[in-house]
């Protein structure tokens, strides 16, 4: 009984001993990644890369037609050769155009704080990129148009400042709400950020659902990387309450898709139902109207996340190329509730 007891206390002091071990392995291999993420992330912040907007909103509103000329010469890019100057003196005088202006000099009457955060957006990408050009970056006014906030062509940035004024702006009375809530330059950065995503990350190779959700999710995955300090709701545009339903409900999210084999299914339907901004997303069950729109893209995100962190070794260059059926069958994907 004696040595019994003995073996007993051994074997648990043992046990106890092992396990103190391994937790402290763990935590300190969990306190050294983060030192490296510091200690990476205080090296890219210092590269003296610093990004200015230029205001051509400013320079062609509240001007004389005068100022058209040298802005053709200046922005040729912004004055399509088969529209004549009356067209564009026109515009100078628009009284809707106006009133837009003055709501973007009233909203950003400052840009040297956007200017500090794209500068550091743009610090981030050249570390991933190196290749990278730096964009001239233009603002200007383009009727609201909020599905093209901003525009990214590898040299060329264009900011729509009238489609940032804030998701409670008068001017956006009549824009639906899930749409309203994105014109706010909280999301000016994210904007950026995906639309240099998808100038970066090869198109789908096929149509398929997974296909298309990875796709999404890779974008978001390099948001991850590009913009370090800003919130998964930010990058995703969601609310609060939105990314706390869909991390809920991932698992019942996945269910949904296996059980209804959406997977391989190549009906553009799937797309609007899941991938795209909506009020909510149709899955025809009683929980629809509690759920956001964008489900799809959530879930590819998680998908591209898992992959990452079970395959640690592979480049971010080696992850954006590969095909989405590769990346699927390699991230050993599971809902995390």
């Amino acid at each position: 009984m004696i040595t019994k007891r003995i073996l007993e206390t051994e074997g648990t002091t043992f046990f106890s001993f092992s396990y103190k071990c391994i937790c402290f392995f763990t935590v300190s291999v969990f306190l050294l990644s983060c030192k490296n993420e510091i200690n990476n992330k205080n090296e890219i912040e210092k590269n003296p890369l610093s990004v200015s907007f230029e205001r051509f909103d400013l320079k062609f509103y509240n001007n004389s037609p005068d100022v058209i000329p040298n802005l053709k010469n200046e922005y040729p890019f912004l004055f399509p050769k088969q529209f004549s100057d009356s067209v564009w003196i026109n515009r100078q005088k628009d009284t809707l155009q106006l009133l837009l202006q003055d709501a973007v000099i009233n909203t950003f009457s400052d840009l040297s704080f956007l200017e500090k955060k794209t500068s550091s957006l743009f610090k981030y990408i050249r570390h991933y990129f190196p290749k990278t050009k730096i964009p001239r970056i233009i603002t200007l006014t383009n009727n609201v148009d909020y599905q093209i906030k901003t525009v990214y062509l590898d040299s060329l940035l264009l900011i729509s400042l009238d489609t940032f004024l804030g998701s409670d702006h008068p001017l956006y009375e009549g824009i639906p709400y899930y749409i309203r809530k994105e014109l706010d330059s909280k999301y000016l950065l994210s904007q950026i950020a995906e639309k240099f995503a998808s100038y970066i990350i090869p198109p789908n190779e096929n149509r398929t659902f997974l296909s298309n959700m990875i796709y999404e999710g890779k974008k978001l995955y390099l948001q991850d990387l590009i913009l370090p300090n800003e919130k998964d709701e930010i990058k995703i545009a969601y609310t609060q309450n939105e990314i706390e339903w869909v991390r809920e409900n991932e698992t019942n999210i996945w269910q949904y898709f296996i059980e209804n084999q959406t997977l391989y299914k190549t009906d553009p339907e799937l797309i609007d139902r899941f991938l795209e901004p909506a009020p909510f997303t149709k899955f025809y069950l009683q929980l629809d109207n509690e759920s956001p729109g964008k489900v799809g893209r959530w879930i590819g995100w998680q998908i591209v996340k898992s992959y990452h962190k079970n395959n640690p070794e592979i480049s971010l260059k080696k992850l954006i190329k590969t095909s989405s059926q590769e990346l699927f069958n390699l991230s050993k994907y599971k809902p995390k509730r």
